[in-house]
């Protein structure tokens, strides 16, 4: 057997970087522990294609709502760092969220339209009020369904500048955190490779953790400032 240095080198090694990890059939934190060197050597050697290969992964992930975004961007942080990890998540996770986006403004959105949910109900009246507030809201909550946010935001046919303004702003945040806990799991990997919660919570992982609290905060302060601004502005005559 091909060592993971040796097969990270080989020709073929964009194809099988990604599927040799298993981001085709299974994405998970036991994947990325299982191949994690494997993963890093061939994005040591290639950094710019690998790059390239995540964010397309990411991408294709998202358009077809396959659950593992929050492993990738995990991934993200692992393979290229907190900053540039953070980056790259926030472009496939835009890229996979604006293809969702424009296959709803199709006709296929008509199809969508006469089998409403009661949430997606809710989401698209969120929208009435003041389309880019609340779709920012929306992104900065990492726990709010990706796809229910994107498919609104298609159904209602939001500007195309204003979905991806709010998204990039209210998907920044949180994707630069699952970055920084992704590069912290790589020390527990190097350190023991057990995922156990002892080995989890270290300290370069406890503090993205904190930054995820943080987040928690911003939906309200975004809607008190907001409020700040409007009630001023009332008053005048």
């Amino acid at each position: 057997m091909a060592s993971p240095v040796r097969t990270a080198g080989r020709p073929g090694g964009p194809g099988g970087w990604a599927v040799s990890s298993g981001a085709a059939h299974s994405l998970s934190l036991a994947t990325l522990k299982a191949q994690s060197a494997g993963l890093q050597a061939y994005a040591h050697a290639h950094p710019a294609l690998s790059a390239l290969i995540y964010v397309a992964l990411y991408v294709a992930t998202v358009s077809v709502s396959i659950p593992g975004a929050l492993i990738l961007s995990l991934t993200g942080g692992f393979l290229f760092g907190p900053f540039a990890g953070g980056f790259l998540a926030v472009t496939g996770a835009t890229g996979g969220s604006t293809v969702v986006y424009a296959v709803c403004r199709t006709a296929f959105g008509d199809f969508l339209r006469r089998k409403p949910g009661a949430l997606l109900a809710r989401i698209e009246e969120g929208f009435k009020a003041d389309a880019f507030s609340y779709l920012l809201t929306l992104r900065l909550i990492p726990a709010f369904p990706l796809l229910l946010v994107n498919v609104a935001s298609g159904l209602m046919n939001l500007p195309l500048r204003t979905f991806l303004g709010a998204s990039i702003l209210g998907m920044t945040p949180s994707s630069f955190v699952y970055a920084g806990i992704g590069a912290g799991l790589g020390h527990v990997f190097a350190k023991n490779g057990a995922l156990t919660l002892g080995a989890i919570l270290t300290p370069r992982v406890l503090l993205p953790i904190a930054g995820m609290g943080v987040l928690a905060l911003l939906p309200p302060l975004w809607r008190w400032v907001r409020r700040g601004r409007v009630a001023p502005d009332a008053g005048v005559k």
